[in-house]
């Protein structure tokens, strides 16, 4: 077994290059990396806050695997070393060396014992306090310290003398027992107001083996002052614990009586702190890093002026359409929510006007200084140099329900656009419509059968087209896989104007070069937001109800 570079390598080094070793209590990983982010040199694994997170008495009550398992995802969420706290052993002299192996190899650095009788009851409880032998004791030490396998793993013997109320002497008498019987360092418990009997205690301490300080009554006392009389280590021992369960409680008490969360907002961590503490940027990154290359990508064009659709020119003055917000959530939240919920990974956003007022999480924004002059395959192709391997574009100026976006993304064909037959029964509405001819009706005119969520060969596309002879709507949503992104690429290069095309420019060209696209017929299920009218009704819509969408 190798033990290179172990933490409890590293606590030994501590011992030996630092004044005093600061140690903090802890019962999870939480807990365990807020403490490592603020500097201390290690975790006490504190069998009082484990048995306060399991809202039991700190009297032996949970077992030692109970302790070990807390022990070790704080172990796992951090650097540096975790101490444990291990009570009297759980048990005897064979309990010891069972933990000990247990301990040891879960990467723990260190285990301390206490000399009392099992099972034990909390320091701080009046009563009973009952202590082992001195004989008894020893034979726990000696069995860690020879069931250990790494050289560098730390036995620290615990003295309740003091606590019981058993004298100085006898605090003394069983320290020096303890460390003759193999002790890699003494923690000498008191729960006096003062320092006074610990400090001299130190001051009759003769013996090399480092001295541990646990100053949970005497608080006012500074590491500095302990590392001046003689001790090696600090623990504070469970004010983190105490710190939380008095935040929570304020937390819990004001949102009952205010009935929300409003007054506790601006006290509390905002969801951003909660993800970086998770590790969430790292997670992102190592997906970014390691993902498979079939991951899917999505764009989003939202780079025009708005203000020229009817009756937005005022709510939309300092702000892009793709920001408004409906039922909650701004429209570009709502694309992005259900493109995550269809696993597509990276999701481009493609901004023009207010572009720096584009706000969406988990997104990169893209800009289009040209946004103004150029069309709306010049933004899409904006992000070309990002694509890789399949991408879906979205139009920003949409809202759709998550089924029809499932389905495009389980189209076999290298090329589909969505396309809904239900445009021939709106309203008339003030805008170019982005009408499709697809095979159905181009082969037989006379054919009224409707076969929904299924596949058609796409023949023209475009705003030009004779509303009569059409019978699909684009909606302005479209799937490429590796291919056809690999066909739009060669288009894009032979499009004699590209500045100024459409997105249904560049897919017409794609079909004239004898690409073939396809649509996927769907029956409503979608809206745009082209005028003040559609955002008021799609409002109301959300409002009233979460239920499908009708265009």
């Amino acid at each position: 077994m190798r033990f290179m570079h172990s933490k409890a390598k590293v606590l030994r080094e501590l011992f030996k290059s630092k004044e005093i070793v600061r140690i903090v209590g802890a019962h999870h990983g939480l807990g365990a990396k807020l403490i490592e982010r603020n500097g201390f040199d290690g975790i006490w694994a504190s069998g009082l806050e484990i048995s306060t997170a399991y809202a039991v008495p700190d009297a032996n009550i949970l077992t030692m695997t109970e302790y070990l398992h807390a022990a070790s995802v704080m172990n796992d969420a951090v650097s540096i070393p975790v101490i444990c706290d291990c009570d009297t052993g759980y048990g005897n002299s064979s309990n010891v060396q069972h933990m000990i192996k247990k301990y040891e190899a879960a990467g723990i650095a260190a285990a301390v014992i206490e000399d009392k009788i099992f099972p034990k009851v909390n320091s701080f409880v009046p009563g009973r306090q009952d202590l082992a032998s001195i004989e008894e004791f020893m034979g726990k030490i000696e069995a860690a310290k020879n069931t250990q396998k790494n050289s560098d793993f730390m036995v620290f013997a615990r003295v309740e003398a003091l606590i019981a109320g058993w004298g100085l002497e006898e605090a003394l008498r069983r320290a020096y027992a303890y460390a003759e019987a193999g002790a890699d360092g003494i923690v000498i418990h008191s729960k006096s107001k003062t320092p006074d009997e610990i400090f001299e205690f130190a001051s009759k301490w003769k013996s090399k083996i480092p001295l541990v300080v646990i100053p949970t009554t005497f608080y006012g006392t500074t590491a500095k002052t302990f590392a001046e009389r003689g001790f090696k280590m600090v623990i504070y021992a469970n004010q983190g614990l105490r710190a939380s369960m008095k935040a929570m409680d304020e937390t819990f008490k004001s949102i009952q009586e205010a009935g929300s969360t409003a007054l506790v907002e601006n006290k509390i961590s905002s969801m951003k702190e909660v993800f970086e503490i998770q590790g969430m940027p790292e997670l992102k990154e190592n997906e970014e890093r390691f993902s498979k290359k079939t991951g899917i990508q999505a764009v989003i064009p939202a780079a025009g002026d708005p203000r020229r659709l009817a009756g937005f020119s005022e709510i939309l003055n300092d702000k892009p359409l793709c920001m408004l917000e409906i039922g909650g959530k701004t429209l570009i939240d709502r694309q992005v929510d259900i493109l995550r919920s269809c696993e597509v990974k990276d999701v481009y956003v493609i901004g023009g006007y207010q572009a720096d007022k584009i706000k969406a999480e988990s997104t990169k924004i893209l800009k289009n200084p040209d946004y103004a002059t150029s069309g709306t395959a010049w933004s899409v192709m904006s992000a070309k140099n990002y694509l890789k391997n399949q991408c879906v574009f979205v139009y920003s100026d949409i809202i759709f329900d998550r089924l029809i976006l499932d389905q495009l993304l389980s189209s076999p064909h290298a090329i589909t656009l969505v396309i809904d037959r239900a445009y021939r029964t709106l309203p008339p509405r003030e805008k170019k419509l982005d009408l499709v001819i697809a095979e159905d009706l181009a082969k037989d005119s006379r054919s009224r059968r409707l076969e929904l969520n299924t596949f058609k060969r796409v023949l023209h596309v475009g705003q030009h087209l004779d509303r009569q002879k059409a019978n699909y709507e684009f909606i302005g949503m479209a799937f490429f896989r590796e291919e056809g992104l690999g066909e739009l690429s060669e288009a894009w290069q032979a499009l004699p104007c590209p500045e100024k095309a459409d997105l249904n420019d560049l897919l017409q060209l794609l079909i004239d070069r004898g690409v073939a696209v396809h649509g996927l017929e769907i029956e409503h299920g979608w809206s745009e937001l082209h005028s003040l009218d559609d955002f008021k009704r799609v409002k109301a819509h959300f409002e009233k109800n979460s239920g499908a969408l009708v265009s």
